[in-house]
This record gives C-alpha cells, structure tokens and sequence, in this order.
C-alpha cells in the first residue's frame, strides 16, 4: 500500500475508533463470505465489522486515544464498532461463535477499559438495557408501595383498635 493510501485507512479506522461505543476484535480466519454477511447482518445498522491490517489498526486506535488493544491485534482481526448497545452486539458475537467455532473473540474496549475475551462474554451474559431499566424501575416502585403502606398502617391500626374498643364497651353496656 502507498503511504497516501496508509494514512487514509488509518484516518477512517480512528474516526471509526473515536465514534464507536465499544470495539471487539475477533479472528475471522475459517469464516466463508456468506458467513460473514451473516454475521454482519446479525449486529445491525449500527455496528461495523472491518477487516483491517493490525498494523494500521493499532496506530488508529493510538490516535483514537485507546490503550490496551496491542496485544489483541495479533493475527487475522477483524474489528466490530459498535454504535449504541455494545452488550447487544457482544451477545451477537457470542451467539455467532458459538454456531460458527472459526469465530473467536479476542478482547474488547467499551467505557474506557479493556477487556479480554472472558470479560467480552460476561458483557454478553448481562441483561439488556431494558430489562435491566425494568428491573430498577421494578426496585424503585417496590419501595415506594411498601413506604405508602407503612404510612397506612399506623392510622389503620389505630381505626381498628378503636372500633375493637368501642365494641367492646358496646358489648359491657
């Protein structure tokens, strides 16, 4: 490659690096192309899977102000940014991976740490956004209905027990 033409994949993969939510390098050798547009159709919109040279790739990523991915870039890589919800696209990763043993996810970077292919699949087995908002959401209302019934409570045991009583001296008289 020209030294012109260098500098603009390096250019596209850093803006690609700066603009991603989260970026997962894996190891496509063994993937025929139909499979690859499958799982490139899998991840959606919003997330790009790139083959790119590990070379150029670690110098983006430098300049896109992203550490820790050396030791991952090793290999045939192919990277996926993703835009938006990365644990959606990890679990689409593991999911492929698992139907296709030629896939293997190397490592990762979401929110400013780096992860290794373990940590990838822990980011794939949590819940997603929704859900994991439902759930909150769930918590938040379950304290709100259990202080509102400890209000109650007071005024109407103290209803009952002056009924109780007044039957009482009903029942005397």
């Amino acid at each position: 490659m020209l030294r012109p033409e260098k500098a603009e994949v390096i250019a596209q993969l850093t803006e690609q690096f700066r603009d991603a939510d989260a970026v997962y390098l894996t190891e496509y050798r063994g993937l025929s192309v139909p499979q690859i547009t499958d799982l490139r159709e899998k991840l959606g919109r919003d997330t790009s899977y790139t083959v790119a040279k590990n070379t150029l790739a670690r110098i983006a990523a430098k300049e896109a102000g992203i550490e820790g991915l050396d030791e991952y870039l090793k290999g045939p890589s192919a990277i996926t940014f993703v835009k938006g919800d990365y644990v959606e696209a990890a679990k689409v990763l593991r999911d492929f991976a698992k139907t296709n043993k030629q896939l293997i996810v190397k490592g990762g970077y979401a929110d400013d740490t780096v992860y290794d292919a373990e940590g990838v699949t822990k980011l794939a087995d949590l819940e997603s956004r929704p859900v994991l908002l439902s759930k909150i959401a769930y918590s938040l209302k379950a304290v709100q209905t259990k202080t509102a019934q400890l209000f109650v409570a007071l005024p109407t045991k103290a209803v009952r027990t002056v009924d109780a009583l007044r039957e009482k001296q009903e029942k005397a008289a």
